[in-house]
């Protein structure tokens, strides 16, 4: 045993075992401040003290005599202890026993179950960037391990291709496996790739042994071994990797090995791949679905964002300013429709006219493309087909016939009249393109093919507004405050929705999932069709008794927007009742808005002003020239 002071006066005591240091001169640790060449010297007795040290530790360990503090001195601890860095080797699994204890040890602090688990998540982030020297210090001064030592080791034989020696680790890791077949399982899944690696190497007498006495000998997936006896046959290597979907021998398909086979092994075993950067991805997704005006398309990654803060887009990334009004109706404007497409905006108007535009998917600027006339009552419905073809317009309780345009030819394809006494006020396709459904208050409810035929038909049912959802369910809104779901085949309906008032219009979201009510005197409330119960109520719309149209928006449609008799167009937020922006610039009652259904950045807004106005960032703004260039609020 030997003593020493520290810079502190405190004694240290050093503990060698008797036999490794009988012949050895105590080792002075004290240091003289008056001595020029103390530097030198420390240098010289660390390297003694290290020769004595790897005589009784694992030789895996190598000091870091070499390393300095900025005095010129040998990097010390806060109580002027020596502190040890140690390199060792790129294993993941290191155990206490494997370094020298020592006054700056942690191996009496106690992590808590979490602390232990961010550690693990830290260590195996810091592995996969190469910082393995890092990840042996992060081991040994928080005392917890990557993965279990058995799995590491499988994971290295794995990466290696030592296939023999992997199956017979496998067997050791067999109690933590809780599938029934799993060893089975990974025991296929590593003598495919032993497989596929012999063909590689031009071993195709191996590679046949393998198939016929390894592989099939599992008993297992019977299937997909005749079909592994296929790849055998290709006298291209690149044909062979294509049909397989194999990325060919190498580090590349035996990391999709690894991940394969940690599936089976549980996380405390053996962590899943990028953990780390998984869960990160999954706060960024949360974020962005929180994030009251994240508007553009897409999921974000960790790429897009900065992890020293939360996500947040401001007011100017949404559209938020009018970029075009659209001036060219004579009176009051009702209705207006994007195509499915996005490639054309439909107005229709009081004035008789349906005014077909070609939308600019750069600038979102729109050109007035065709003017259809001849709608006396005019127009206060417009239907697209899914093709984007063709658009059907209705007119108002007054008017027994309805209209189908070709918008591509430009001309009429066909006109609908049933009965003098039929009211035809709003109609919905399905989605083949061929046939609609159409109806109105008088009890009117057909069921026609695209040349306006009736094939069936629904009597005694007032309808108020109808919609077929992308699956072919029909749902229509009555004049008893109800949505129901009919089938002309079979002549049955069945109740969705009931209302305490009446419902004006609606629309249904693209999954199927959700329906958007505009409710007289209530304003705009949102229904979960699946589980029949209301949502939410939106605030701050004023809606009376006339007919005024909301949409979904967004995305992923997490936006609704809709006009009021305020002159004003309100947004909200899905999940929020209140507004987050109401949008001023129309001068009377706003009956409707679209949304653009490939560009989340533009909608439409239709007013008794006699204009629609095209909303979107600043950004676009600076695009288009506007016709009207007056503020928006």
């Amino acid at each position: 045993m030997s003593t020493s002071t520290n810079s502190g006066g405190q004694q240290q005591t050093l503990s060698f075992d008797n036999t490794a240091t009988a012949s050895s001169t105590p080792l002075p640790l004290a240091s003289d401040p008056n001595d020029n060449n103390n530097s030198e010297r420390l240098k010289q007795q660390t390297q003694r003290l290290t020769h004595h040290l790897n005589g009784l530790t694992s030789p895996t360990i190598s000091s870091a005599a070499n390393v300095s503090s900025s005095n010129g001195h040998e990097a010390s601890s806060a109580n002027g202890n020596n502190n040890h860095f140690i390199t060792s080797s790129t294993q993941t699994t290191i155990t206490g026993s494997s370094y020298p204890s020592n006054g700056d040890s942690n191996s009496s602090r106690t992590f808590s179950n979490s602390q232990k688990e961010v550690l693990r998540l830290i260590g195996q982030h810091l592995q996969s960037v190469g910082l393995s020297k890092t990840v042996d210090i992060l081991i040994h001064e928080s005392g917890c391990v990557l993965e279990h030592e058995q799995a590491s080791n499988f994971r290295e034989l794995i990466m290696s291709g030592k296939w023999t020696e992997a199956i017979v680790a496998l067997e050791k890791l067999k109690q933590y496996i809780e599938e029934r077949d799993g060893i089975q399982q990974m025991k296929f899944l590593i003598l495919e790739q032993k497989y596929f690696e012999l063909i590689e190497d031009n071993h195709a007498m191996e590679a046949l042994q393998c198939l016929r006495y390894e592989i099939q000998g599992l008993k297992i997936r019977t299937e997909r071994t005749h079909e592994l006896t296929t790849f055998l046959m290709f006298n291209s290597m690149k044909d062979m990797y294509k049909a397989a979907s194999w990325s060919g021998k190498g580090f590349l398909s035996r990391q999709n090995l690894m991940e394969k086979l940690q599936k089976f092994l549980p996380p405390d075993v053996m962590l899943p791949p990028k953990r780390l950067e998984s869960l990160l991805s999954q706060a960024v997704e949360l974020q962005q679905e929180r994030c009251t005006y994240h508007v553009k398309p897409g999921t974000l990654t960790l790429e897009d964002v900065s992890l020293l803060k939360d996500h947040a887009c401001s007011k100017q990334t949404f559209p938020c300013v009018t970029i075009q009004t659209l001036t060219e109706h004579s009176d009051e404007v009702w209705f207006c429709k994007f195509s499915p497409d996005g490639t054309k905006l439909a107005t229709g108007s009081k004035d008789g006219y349906l005014h077909i535009y070609d939308v600019d998917l750069e600038t979102c600027k729109m050109k007035l493309r065709k003017q259809f006339e001849g709608h006396s009552f005019g127009i206060g419905c417009i239907a697209w087909c899914p093709f984007s073809r063709y658009v059907i317009a209705c007119g108002t309780d007054e008017c027994n016939e309805l209209w189908i345009w070709d918008v591509e030819q430009e001309e009429q394809r066909s006109r609908m009249t049933h009965t003098p006494e039929d009211s035809l006020t709003c109609a919905a396709w399905l989605p083949c393109g061929q046939r609609f459904v159409c109806g109105g208050s008088r009890g009117q409810f057909y069921y026609c093919d695209i040349d306006g035929n009736v094939i069936d038909s629904w009597e005694g049912v007032r309808l108020q507004c109808l919609h077929v959802t992308h699956d072919g369910l029909i749902l229509a809104a009555d004049a008893q405050k109800h949505i129901s779901s009919y089938k002309f085949d079979s002549l049955t309906d069945q109740q969705i929705i009931h209302e305490d008032h009446p419902i004006m219009s609606f629309t249904v979201s693209k999954d199927g999932r959700l329906a958007l009510l505009n409710i007289a005197t209530q304003g705009v409330h949102l229904w979960d069709l699946h589980d029949k119960q209301l949502v939410r109520k939106y605030q701050g719309v004023t809606q009376g008794n006339y007919v005024n149209h909301a949409t979904f928006g967004g995305p992923n449609e997490e936006f609704i927007a809709s006009g009021s008799e305020d002159s004003k167009v309100y947004l909200w937020h899905r999940r929020h009742e209140r507004p987050i922006m109401v949008f001023s610039g129309h001068t009377r009652t706003v009956n409707c808005v679209s949304w653009h259904p490939t560009s989340p950045l533009v909608f439409a807004s239709a007013s008794d002003d006699a204009t629609v106005r095209i909303w979107s960032t600043p950004e676009h703004q600076t695009k288009t020239v506007l016709p009207n260039n007056e503020p928006s609020s």
